[in-house]
């Protein structure tokens, strides 16, 4: 990459609150890219958590924006998921959320504090900046990112100006970033394991790759290293750090042996998103149209109930497919833990390499 820092691995930006300045900082700190996540934030709570974060560390950072999304295409579906999310808004005692609200996550007036107080990288999720937006941001200093799922949306990108690509796997915890919410591709061929999907992008654009999608171990990034990625994004491996935002039951469930499986799940935000498989998916996912972000919405508050009443069973549990390799360490100590990991899988496949060399 253009834009370099000392070890190949970005904490990936988890938006409604696991992702902290302490995490960020922690992170950039121990050698990494850390990252603040705007989505569903305000500009205002933005800038905040950007000051905090320079106030501990002044090792470089990122800030990831959600793109803004068409409306609801099919407003009658939200109410009728609605309606049969009558008997959860009863059983935790909270209303449901008012869905009928502005889908762009303000990101005019975020872009706009990122251009005039620059940080030094912006990655984007759920569509491409326009061509402007990238350029601005580059005249800034900034070092740009898009996530793509596929070799079309990396074209897009590459021809829009992103100087750099986050290639998300189907593997990865939290939302897909697909820059078109496409319902039709629901079901279990959905989307493409990270390896092959860097294959793809590799041989489809001369961008620098970042990885992302089930990466919990070194040895896990010296495959995507081996690859062509030039940098490894881990999300669910910083999720129980004391650092991290996330709430202690999520932290627990990631190696409760109660959570067996993952899946995508429109349950609970109307988007594609990995999480432990809980009662609310079970129940709710087969019925979630497509609508994102008014379902996200329409659930905040029965998560928060849940959440509140001590119930994993109806929060958003996100999780890669890695979970179960979950290790609760400082950010820091992870890092470095990964780095000693790394070392050790790029050294065990060169001596592999040389004792296969004929004599």
């Amino acid at each position: 990459m253009a834009f370099e820092f000392p070890h190949p691995i970005v904490q990936a930006p988890m938006a409604g609150g696991a992702s902290t300045p302490s995490l960020a900082a922690a992170v950039s700190d121990a050698g990494g890219l850390g990252f603040l996540a705007a989505g569903y934030k305000t500009p205002a709570a933005m800038y905040e958590e950007i000051k905090q974060l320079r106030a501990r560390t002044a090792r470089p950072f990122g800030v990831n924006l959600f793109m803004p999304q068409p409306p609801a295409a099919d407003p009658a579906a939200v109410e009728v998921y609605a309606e049969q999310l009558a008997g959860e808004a009863t059983w935790y005692e909270t209303p449901l959320g008012d869905w009928d609200r502005s889908a762009d996550d303000a990101y005019d007036a975020k872009l706009a504090i990122l251009l005039d107080d620059p940080v030094p990288v912006v990655s984007f999720t759920f569509g491409c900046p326009s061509p402007a937006d990238l350029d601005a941001l580059a005249r800034a200093g900034t070092f740009t990112v898009v996530t793509v799922t596929s070799a079309d949306e990396a074209l897009a990108a590459h021809e829009a100006g992103a100087h750099a690509l986050c290639v998300q796997g189907v593997e990865a915890g939290g939302h897909q970033g697909t820059h078109h919410d496409d319902p039709h591709a629901d079901g279990a061929g959905a989307g493409l394991g990270l390896l092959a999907l860097l294959a793809q992008v590799r041989e489809s654009v001369p961008l620098p790759l970042m990885a992302a999608g089930g990466l919990m171990r070194g040895a896990d990034i010296a495959a995507v290293l081996a690859a062509g990625a030039r940098a490894a994004q881990l999300g669910t491996a910083f999720l129980p750090c004391p650092e991290s935002g996330a709430h202690p039951l999520h932290k627990q469930a990631l190696t409760d042996p109660l959570f067996v499986r993952t899946e995508l799940t429109r349950a609970f935000s109307g988007r594609p998103a990995r999480g432990l498989v809980n009662r609310f998916i079970r129940e709710h996912g087969p019925y979630a149209p497509a609508a994102y972000p008014q379902v996200h919405y329409l659930t905040a508050g029965l998560r928060k109930a849940a959440a509140a009443a001590g119930d994993p069973q109806a929060m958003n549990l996100w999780a890669g497919q890695g979970h179960r390799l979950a290790r609760t360490l400082p950010a820091a100590e992870l890092v470095g833990t990964l780095v000693a990991e790394l070392a050790a899988a790029q050294a065990a496949s060169t001596r592999s390499i040389r004792e296969s060399e004929p004599s």
